[in-house]
């Protein structure tokens, strides 16, 4: 059986020439460079990494919503066996949002229509995507009332005559969860999905996503800066720096023995398991400068282990069952969580 989503060596560019969206464009400076990953049914992969890293371009790619000025410029997307996400005109994505993929945001407010109920808002969705037979209203009020109970909203029924902005941010962040599932898609992705909402809030919203994977077989793309909410989920990690993927492999194995230096330091940021700790350390120096990228490895300016050869070029290779572009990777002894 063919992965939900396959990312093949994709690459995006800002101030290219070409339309928005998920169209190709000619060269601007790259934001995201030869990116690969794939998730399988059921499976949850998160992408991690400073801002600016490329992981939520990489997301908007996959859902075909590029700001303006940024195209993909090569490699492919593929949903299934053989459609190309990349190669959709508009007509391509109103069949397949919503319906295959759907999406949940830091924001959930931003995504809802304030002058409307958020019942009505999740009961339209399940009309329009809910497939045939269509849904009469007061088929689609009751299934939707069922389906913000099992998003885990107390008192449903009152819920969905309530308007956005009397629901707190954990209880918006479910109602939009529940407007994503209504199409019972192929994959859901979560971009920052709990980064505005209070750590208990948060690990509730976690569990939810954990849940519908397991119960629907959701294939889970999980965007975050946080290594602490990518652990609690994600089955494998994707870490991103400068545009790249620098590490990739099982999330118990990249966790507890990394084998690039810049996961190292995440790590040590995130402090995993000392929430103390948490906001008393950085990692020193900045990013390199889009379009002003160094023809070795991008990390190596803040990198403690860095030698003469990271400033040559250097491409993924395979260490422990994972992915790593580091010139050391065999050979480093560095510190897991």
């Amino acid at each position: 059986m063919s992965p939900v989503l396959t990312v093949e060596g994709l690459h995006v560019a800002v101030g290219g020439a070409g339309t928005a969206g998920s169209g190709r464009g000619g060269a601007g400076h790259e934001a995201v460079r030869d990116v690969s990953f794939a998730i399988e049914r059921g499976e949850s992969v998160g992408l991690v990494g400073e801002s600016g890293s490329g992981k939520t371009l990489t997301c908007r790619a996959v859902l075909g919503v590029l700001p303006p000025g940024v195209t993909v410029t090569g490699g492919g997307i593929h949903l299934g066996a053989d459609l190309d996400l990349t190669r959709l005109d508009r007509r391509g994505w109103d069949s397949v949002r919503g319906n295959r993929i759907a999406a949940v945001f830091q924001d959930p407010a931003s995504y809802l229509n304030p002058s409307l109920t958020v019942g009505r808002q999740l009961a339209e969705q399940l009309r329009l995507k809910g497939g045939l037979p269509r849904l009469s209203r007061a088929q689609a009020r009751t299934a939707a009332v069922d389906l913000l109970a099992a998003m885990g909203l107390r008192r449903p029924s009152v819920v969905y005559d309530q308007y956005p902005h009397e629901l707190s941010g954990g209880m918006l962040q479910r109602a939009l969860i529940a407007i994503a599932v209504a199409g019972e898609p192929e994959l859901l992705v979560a971009d920052e999905a709990t980064t505005a909402l209070d750590t208990a809030v948060q690990a509730e919203v976690l569990e939810l996503l954990r849940h519908l994977r397991e119960e629907r077989g959701l294939a889970l793309l999980l965007v975050s800066h946080d290594l602490a909410v990518v652990a609690e989920v994600c089955d494998r990690i994707a870490v991103f720096y400068a545009g790249e993927i620098v590490e990739q492999g099982p999330a118990a194995q990249v966790i507890a023995n990394p084998r690039h230096p810049y996961t190292e330091a995440l790590l040590r940021v995130a402090s995993l398991g000392d929430w103390r700790r948490r906001d008393l350390e950085v990692i020193p120096g900045r990013p390199p400068e889009p379009g002003a990228m160094p023809a070795g490895c991008r990390f190596a300016a803040r990198c403690a282990h860095a030698v003469e050869a990271c400033a040559t070029p250097v491409g993924l290779s395979t260490v422990d069952d994972r992915q790593v572009r580091c010139h050391r990777a065999a050979t480093l002894e560095l510190v897991g969580a």
